[in-house]
């Protein structure tokens, strides 16, 4: 039963609004920001009205980049940043899929030990092992490369959990019919495991970019080039160690093109992703 009271609702609308300016406002002020000379966001005189350096700042910002620090293009760090969340959600996906199809349907020695190894490992996250790793990808020469930027984060135990525990609500007698069928291990992976399992692999790949977009600490250990640059490692270098040595309006316009492509992400698989996280189809 719906209750109807105009002042709760009132206030509960009140609370609601308030929250969604205090949580949006730091992004309306990059916003404004970006249209602005960087003398002026330094100053503090940016207004509620936007500016009128919003298309050269941002030409800038992809082109050539701030001009008094770093002087990488945002198209470029853009680029570098896609790459690397696209192979990390793309990876984990693929290998936690196949080492849970592994522990769920396969009997062989050990196969409960393999998965409490893969689970205890959920308590080792790169920042915990990040000088051996940096040190056996040092050793392999995959410094300043892709490969060195995604092959480390590329495993994950939380994605083997969450695809075993829903391959282990898949009835059993799925498997059976299809080995009856004549459908190999891969044929019944990929015809029937796969198709039920897309819901949960789109919000996955959600998360999942989002955690490789937003990496900071591992990309600005393992890259030294300029050319290598994430776009997050890439504001940071914009912002000089004096506010009139940076060019705040170019920096503000490479924040709303770094939000971006996880907001799109985000937009174009909504539907997906909240069915991924909310149900279940088999």
């Amino acid at each position: 039963m719906v209750e109807n009271r105009p002042l709760a609702t009132f206030f509960a609308h009140l609370v609601l609004i308030l929250g969604a300016v205090i949580v949006t406002f730091p992004i309306l002020f990059t916003l404004l920001a970006s249209t602005y000379e960087g003398s002026d966001v330094a100053s503090g005189r940016v207004t509620l009205w936007p500016g009128t350096m919003g298309l050269e700042n941002y030409w800038l910002a992809l082109t050539s980049g701030a001009r008094y620090t770093a002087q990488n293009p945002a198209a470029h760090m853009l680029l570098n940043s896609a790459i690397m969340a696209v192979t990390i959600a793309v990876g984990k996906i693929f290998i936690s899929l196949l080492s849970a199809f592994a522990v769920v349907y396969f009997r062989f020695p050990g196969r409960m030990l393999c998965f409490w190894v893969i689970f205890l490992t959920l308590m080792l996250p790169v920042e915990v092992r990040i000088l051996p790793t940096y040190k056996v990808i040092s050793d392999l020469g995959m410094l300043d490369s892709y490969a060195g930027l995604t092959v480390p984060l590329i495993a994950s135990a939380t994605a083997t959990l969450l695809f075993r525990q829903f391959f282990m609500t898949v009835p059993p007698e799925l498997a059976e019919a299809a080995k009856i069928d004549g459908a190999g291990p891969l044929k019944f992976f990929w015809d029937i495991l796969m198709p039920l399992s897309v819901t949960n692999i789109a919000a996955l790949f959600v998360i999942l970019f989002i955690y490789g977009w937003n990496q900071y600490l591992w990309p600005l250990l393992i890259t030294t080039s300029g050319g290598m640059d994430t776009v997050v490692i890439g504001m940071k270098k914009m912002i000089g160690g004096d506010d009139t040595q940076t060019d705040w309006g170019v920096v503000m316009a490479t924040t709303i093109l770094a939000m971006l492509p996880p907001i799109v992400i985000i937009v174009v698989m909504q539907r997906w992703f909240v069915k991924g996280l909310v149900e279940q189809e088999k």
